[in-house]
């Protein structure tokens, strides 16, 4: 070593004597800043942090494998190492916590829901239940979440309405059910077993009592819930931006354009067919719709014919808004055109809640 260093300060000394322009240039850190630093022989405190993703051990559940699964599409912890653990000497230097801790804290990326002061809910409207691990992560991180999945940015214009309906139609079933909400307000016991709904088939993938019940058989088991809650939270995506999403679209215009459907502004017209109930519920309330639609009028893509559909007086009723005339009901054909005097009339049928004619003209008629 002793020689080798000496050999340098010759060098070096050489160098400064003979050529002292180029041992100015060779000698600056500034001249090499630009130039990429091999791999090889980069020291460990130049590597990245591996990011690590803690919550507890033992017996897994259906929210906090979500809420995993969720963490991992973010930017942040995409790479992050799962650590099962109760131990608040492994878990404090986590990167994030969820589902144990005790400590719902966004600041740090705490966000556990067993505290007992604990009464965070979704809002928007969603109050039925408190969150679990898996809505906190949600409403922190459900936007970039969706954003990765679906390849959408996050200032899309309709990334609001996407967030809520994905809460409403997936998230909020996994908060219900690990607070222990009951889906109907009545206390009697079920007339059957359901033992098909996603919680089920999640707690199904920790060992079995006969089974070992070892640290490794839970992390195995919870790599698959968390992979199971993920595909099944990624169809919901799907379904939500590919399908619930563009028929809202479609209502949204029928709602705009009733008026030149009928100047009571009472009868809508889907130029394209598609479940429209629950979103004209919802739009009427964010469109600020003062007289109720009535009746919503569609093409059957099927057979060619118009329906002329009544509007029930809310989300599951089977009370109308306004039926069809009571005279009509359950009468066909021409027999139901010289009786109602509008041509082309194909049925009414008896519970008055929809009817059909041959032309767009004929269905609307049956609407007035």
């Amino acid at each position: 070593r002793k020689i080798n260093f000496l050999f340098k300060i010759g060098i070096q000394h050489m160098l400064a004597r003979s050529l002292p322009g180029l041992y100015r240039f060779i000698s600056s850190p500034s001249r090499f800043q630009s130039f990429p630093l091999r791999a090889t022989g980069v020291c460990s405190c130049m590597k990245r942090k591996m990011v690590k993703i803690g919550t507890h051990s033992g017996t897994f559940h259906c929210d906090e494998a979500l809420g995993v699964f969720m963490l991992k599409q973010t930017a942040q912890f995409a790479d992050g190492e799962v650590v099962r653990s109760r131990d608040p000497e492994v878990l404090k230097d986590m990167d994030v916590v969820i589902d144990v801790g005790g400590t719902y804290d966004p600041a740090t990326h705490r966000y556990d829901h067993h505290q007992r002061e604990f009464a965070e809910v979704f809002g928007h409207g969603f109050t039925c239940s408190k969150l679990s691990s898996a809505g906190l992560v949600y409403r922190h991180f459900g936007k970039e979440v969706i954003s990765k999945l679906m390849n959408i940015p996050m200032d899309h214009p309709d990334m609001e309405a996407i967030y809520l309906q994905l809460y409403k139609a997936f998230i909020e079933s996994v908060d219900a059910a690990d607070n222990g909400v009951n889906p109907y307000d009545i206390a009697a016991p079920p007339k059957y077993l359901n033992n098909t709904t996603l919680q089920a088939r999640v707690a199904r993938l920790n060992p079995r009592w006969n089974e070992a019940y070892t640290d490794e058989t839970l992390f195995q088991g919870f790599l698959k819930a968390v992979e199971l809650t993920g595909k099944e939270f990624t169809e919901m995506v799907s379904d939500v931006v590919n399908s619930w999403l563009p028929g809202r679209g479609y209502v949204k215009e029928a709602i705009e354009q009733r008026f030149s459907v009928d100047p009571s502004g009472q009868i809508m017209r889907l130029n394209h067919y598609c479940p429209w109930k629950d979103h004209m519920y919802n739009l009427e309330k964010e469109m600020g719709v003062e007289k109720p639609i009535l009746y919503c009028l569609y093409e059957d893509e099927r057979e060619k014919k118009w329906r002329i559909q009544a509007v029930s007086v809310g989300p599951g009723s089977f009370e109308n808004r306004r039926s069809m005339p009571a005279a009509w009901r359950g009468v066909r054909d021409d027999a139901l055109s010289q009786l109602s005097g509008i041509p082309g009339c194909v049925f009414v049928h008896a519970g008055g809640f929809i009817g059909g004619d041959a032309t767009y003209e004929g269905g609307l008629g049956m609407g007035r």
